[in-house]
């Protein structure tokens, strides 16, 4: 196993690692671990999976996340935690109190990285700072605060820096921003054509605002006035734009690799990502054998990643709240403005 981990970051399909998974890591010794619902049953077992990893790379800080958000984008939604509002509701309350948003945010953040740094996961790869625009596709929505940059600029630094507080590892997405789809990459490869004039007067500015932020998750489409040939996740010049005109220097994460705006192997997809300049890749999905094959094309971690990662970690604080009774108080705050939950 290399000294060096992996710029790579993998899933697996259990609630615990089988010895051949062990075996896999102990070998490549990647990154971080990535999980999803299927592998988050409660809170002994979470743990023990971590250190079962931990274990594996011989890292006893080894990352493990997990899509955290809120709302419809929440793992921890078995029953056995708090179910945690989406940021469209905390815009949506913005519209009514702005002060009143801000306290039930930090509070929602505080409880939600409190519960994730419990459970060992080191981040719930939020905050969305993509705008909420009309007529564009859904897979954003009510993931986002809202249409106006200023107040996702507002909001999304306070997601930040509660995060920060409570040693949870707080992830700004989808650098350069990905409110104006129009299709689900997930599914197909979007475009985004509007002038860059216009973005920067929009898209872009909660990204600008919040560039201290340790970590950006890089969006897989394509900018057509910055690379119209490459989807921006496995494009230097969108790499570089973000680096340079965007003057972003923190960890830069791909968004998972098996998404279908991508094409090629899972092989030609991490390494598009690495070649391109970003610091890690992340192929979340799939089985072993996908996590070997993604494996086999990455490489350790640069120099100029390893510092960025230090520099990321010591942001980290030790602060923790009562998560049911924060919790609680957020819903109280809610209450009090007659606002339900959105979808």
């Amino acid at each position: 196993m290399s000294s060096t981990p992996l710029a790579l970051f993998v899933g697996m399909p259990g609630l615990s690692l089988s010895a051949d998974e062990i075996a896999f890591f102990r070998e490549t010794n990647p990154y971080g671990l990535f999980l999803f619902r299927r592998n988050l049953e409660e809170p002994d077992q979470i743990r023990a999976m971590v250190d079962q990893f931990r274990d594996a790379v011989g890292r006893a800080d080894a990352p493990v996340y997990i899509d955290q958000e809120g709302g419809r984008v929440q793992r921890l939604n078995n029953g056995n935690w708090p179910l945690f509002r989406a940021l469209g509701d905390f815009g949506a309350l913005a519209m009514k109190d702005m002060e009143a948003a801000k306290r039930a945010l930090k509070l929602s953040t505080l409880a939600m990285g409190s519960m994730l740094s419990e459970l060992k996961l080191g981040s719930g790869t939020t905050p969305v700072i993509d705008l909420q625009l009309k007529g564009m596709h859904e897979v954003i929505g009510g993931r986002a605060f809202s249409d106006d940059p200023e107040v996702v600029t507002e909001l999304g630094r306070i997601v930040v820096e509660a995060m920060l507080a409570v040693g949870s590892m707080p992830i700004i997405k989808h650098i350069p921003g990905y409110g104006r789809v129009t299709v689900d990459p997930h599914l197909e490869l979007p475009t985004i054509s509007t002038p860059l004039e216009t973005l920067f007067a929009s898209d872009f500015k909660p990204f600008l605002a919040l560039k201290h932020a340790p970590w950006a998750m890089v969006a897989h489409v394509i900018y057509s006035e910055i690379d119209p040939a490459t989807v921006a996740s496995v494009s230097a010049p969108v790499c570089d734009f973000i680096r340079t005109r965007m003057g972003y220097d923190g960890v830069l994460i791909s968004d998972c690799v098996t998404m279908e705006a991508l094409s090629g192997s899972w092989a030609s997809r991490v390494a598009g990502v690495l070649d391109a300049g970003y610091d890690i890749a992340l192929h979340s999905q799939g089985t072993l054998a996908d996590s070997e094959a993604a494996a086999k094309a990455a490489r350790p971690l640069s120099v100029d990643t390893l510092v960025r990662l230090k520099r990321a970690d010591a942001m980290l604080g030790e602060k923790r709240v009562d998560v049911a009774k924060t919790h609680e108080e957020v819903e109280a705050i809610f209450n009090t403005f007659n606002m339900a939950r959105k979808a």
